[in-house]
């Protein structure tokens, strides 16, 4: 599937193809909560990085997280927003070259809507969430998990059909 997206100014627009687009998983780490949502939680979907093409390349501003601030150690992932207006478009990471990861509300085309049942909310655990944030307990819930969850991006649209 085809999708575009863009920042709230309209500066960076950009397309990829996703075959994962169905946004059903939503981080509430530090990293996903500051970086990329500024709420309680942030949600990424998957697209193929060969196909990525930006329009206003020159307003990108990346941006490389600290994963763990006691330590200094950096995040995997390069975070990519607009200079301008400061929207979060995806992020990318060299460990997984194939793919990058856009912000599902950067994306302008519709996204396959999802059952809140099949929502899936990770990094529930203490030194992640957002003690206001609300959201499920972890392991109370079916698809609750305190960190990572127990299926991939690519795997929840394969077993919920959703694969295109």
């Amino acid at each position: 599937m085809e999708l575009k997206g863009s920042c709230h100014c309209e500066k960076v627009k950009f397309s990829f193809i996703s075959h994962t687009p169905s946004p059903f998983m939503r981080c509430y780490c530090t990293i996903c909560r500051k970086c990329q949502g500024g709420g309680g939680y942030a949600i990424n979907i998957m697209g193929v990085k060969d196909t990525l093409k930006i329009d206003g390349e020159e307003y990108l501003k990346g941006y490389r997280a600290l994963r763990d601030k006691k330590t200094k150690e950096l995040c995997g992932n390069m975070r990519y927003f607009c200079s301008e207006c400061g929207s979060h478009l995806y992020a990318y990471c060299e460990e997984y070259a194939d793919v990058i990861y856009p912000m599902a509300c950067a994306i302008d085309t519709p996204l396959p809507p999802v059952d809140s049942k099949d929502v899936y909310h990770i990094m529930l655990n203490k030194d992640s969430k957002a003690n206001w944030a609300i959201a499920p307990e972890p392991n109370h819930e079916k698809h609750a998990f305190a960190q990572y969850p127990d299926v991939s991006l690519e795997d929840w649209h394969k077993q919920n059909n959703r694969f295109l």
